[in-house]
């Protein structure tokens, strides 16, 4: 089993760093130094880059939020309505987040009038360095344990105060890392049709993520909803899912009646 540590902040003389947050910022500007690094092989544009970049970001911010505040803790911000602003004390959704960011670029591409189809390659290789950002990122929710999961001798579980729980932040970061690995070794080999690499690591997301959710406790007075036995998570994930899986059928059937004309 994974011995229990607890890493919330440290002090650099009179300043309070914490480490949800740096991680978090970390893996932002890894990933896009990252993506930066392969528009320029791709030779893309890095103003196009830093557009979708800022656009999501933003809109992630707002989306995640957003989400958390309608589907998990509604109640509380009805009596509490100041603190929907208050970012910094926390609570967000990741599936809002995602929501969010996708709106922030869809903003942008009217704004811009840029279509989707040219936007494609950009997509790519911005999931590219969003997946190395994401599994850096949930390393600090591992850190400050902020998704104990269900009661388990598991020897992935984490030995917590009080009882040995998964810990749902490792996992995420795991599978995080795990399909950036894949998707930048596709992207690196068997790169052909642009929009792939980003529609398959969501798709793999979206299945993986739904199933995970089910490890998430039930018993601790700061557990996720559940709506017909499923979070709020799990539904998102439900019909991205679909949504995706409709998206590479069509653009199969699509690509071979190119083929053949």
């Amino acid at each position: 089993m994974i011995p229990y540590f607890e890493l919330l902040s440290f002090s650099i003389g009179p300043l309070t760093i914490q480490v949800w947050g740096l991680l978090v910022v970390l893996g932002m500007l890894v990933g896009l130094l990252l993506t930066l690094r392969l528009a320029k092989i791709r030779a893309l544009s890095n103003a196009v880059i830093m557009d979708m970049a800022i656009w999501g970001i933003v809109g992630g911010l707002i989306g995640g939020r957003l989400f958390y505040v309608l589907f998990y803790a509604l109640d509380y911000f009805i009596l509490n309505p100041i603190e929907i602003f208050q970012f910094w004390r926390g609570g967000a959704s990741s599936l809002g987040g995602l929501v969010g960011a996708m709106v922030g670029i869809i903003l942008l591409a009217c704004f811009k009038k840029i279509s989707w189809r040219e936007l494609f390659p950009y997509f790519d290789i911005l999931s590219i360095g969003f997946w190395l950002g994401w599994g850096i990122g949930r390393l600090g929710c591992f850190f400050i344990h902020d998704h104990p999961g269900r009661l388990t001798n598991c020897w992935l579980a984490v030995n917590f105060p009080t009882a040995t729980r998964y810990d749902l932040g490792l996992f995420e970061s795991l599978l995080a890392l795990l399909i950036f690995l894949f998707i930048f070794i596709w992207f690196k080999k068997q790169y052909k049709h642009a929009g792939r690499v980003f529609v398959v690591g969501f798709w793999i997301y979206s299945i993986v993520r739904f199933f995970l959710d089910f490890l998430r406790a039930e018993d601790l007075p700061q557990s996720d909803v559940r709506w017909l036995a499923l979070t709020p998570a799990q539904w998102g994930m439900a019909v991205l899912f679909f949504i995706l899986t409709f998206w590479l059928f069509r653009d199969k059937i699509r690509r071979k009646s190119q083929s053949i004309d």
